[in-house]
């Protein structure tokens, strides 16, 4: 099933704006760049808006904090970038079933890593490109793994939520694209992770009562210029980002740069976790396409054994069963 048509379903209003906006930018406003000015400008959508329309790839190598060899240093040179794209292949290579790790995990035909770029890590700010922890968020992980029940267990295990989709939206292993879908009053961002969807109002509207709390948080959107904002608080205790509490905050920007890039930005703001708010900064690139659900049943049809694994143990020690 393409992900079109699930948007379609999810927001009336959209299939009529995907038919509208498919078409070619109206006169004057093509997205070429100007002879005059030399400046790049996004098309538009009928309403005046930069049209961030399309299929998303932000998969890379680039790591999300920078590494401890390259403290200090922001930036590789090409053959510094090469060498470390080379040791990354070759460790997630070393994955394969029938060499090192012959319990398994993916290798490199399951995956999509994406590409190294001169960066040493995503996060543009704090400068040492590190996230700014306070020490009681260091370790703190989205949620308990004991095996009481079902309800104890990762979401990402029962296939609900997982954390690459976001908000904010990281690099995973696979499935590392989104696509965006615009009406005048709303965006669509449909994760091909998990097929997860944000339906996100442009209306102006506040945001949800704090008392109600949601798996992918409260998010509101805005113009600002060129660039798509979107605020999201109301986040769970179960959806941990990055060591964040339920209190994060957090503001995201969409900018059309060039043709085939849309730069994705994302600020985290948490003072019970964080020292201070962090900045990350990860380039989309065009991908033709199209999406393809992604059908996430396996730590459901696990669960059993899990569960029943952890009672026999139960038994074995003596124990009550639960």
């Amino acid at each position: 099933m393409r992900h079109q048509s699930l948007a379609s379903l999810v927001v009336p209003a959209v299939l009529v704006a995907m038919v509208s906006f498919a078409g070619p930018p109206a006169a004057g406003q093509s997205g070429s760049t100007t002879a005059s000015t030399n400046k790049w400008t996004a098309p538009r959508t009928p309403d005046g808006h930069p049209d961030l329309q399309g299929i998303w790839d932000y998969a890379t190598m680039v790591p999300f904090e920078r590494p401890t060899e390259f403290a200090g240093k922001s930036v590789l040179t090409n053959e510094e970038a090469a060498e470390f794209e080379g040791r990354v292949q070759r460790r997630l290579e070393e994955g394969n079933f029938t060499t090192q790790m012959p319990s398994g995990t993916y290798n490199l035909f399951w995956r999509e890593p994406g590409k190294m770029s001169t960066r040493t890590s995503l996060i543009v700010d704090p400068p040492d490109g590190r996230v700014p922890y306070q020490p009681q968020a260091q370790n703190r992980g989205p949620e308990g793994r004991t095996f009481d029940s079902h309800e104890d267990r990762p979401l990402s295990e029962r296939c609900i939520l997982w954390a690459t989709a976001g908000p904010p939206m990281v690099p995973g292993p696979y499935n590392s694209n989104a696509q965006i879908v615009q009406t005048r009053d709303h965006v669509v961002i449909l994760n091909e992770m998990i097929h997860e969807h944000r339906i996100v109002p442009l209306d102006g509207r506040p945001h949800l009562d704090g008392s109600i709390r949601q798996w992918l948080g409260d998010s509101v959107g805005r113009w600002e210029g060129e660039a798509l904002v979107i605020e999201t608080t109301n986040f769970t205790d179960r959806t941990s980002f990055r060591g964040a509490s339920e209190k994060m905050q957090l503001v995201e920007r969409f900018t059309r740069v060039e043709a085939d890039t849309l730069l994705y930005e994302f600020t985290v703001t948490d003072p019970a976790s964080f020292t201070r708010p962090w900045t990350a900064q990860i380039p989309m690139a065009r991908s033709a396409g199209p999406l393809y659900e992604y059908a996430c049943h396996e730590g459901n049809y696990a669960m059993p054994n899990g569960l029943g694994g952890s009672r026999n143990l139960e038994r074995a020690a003596g124990g009550a069963l639960r």
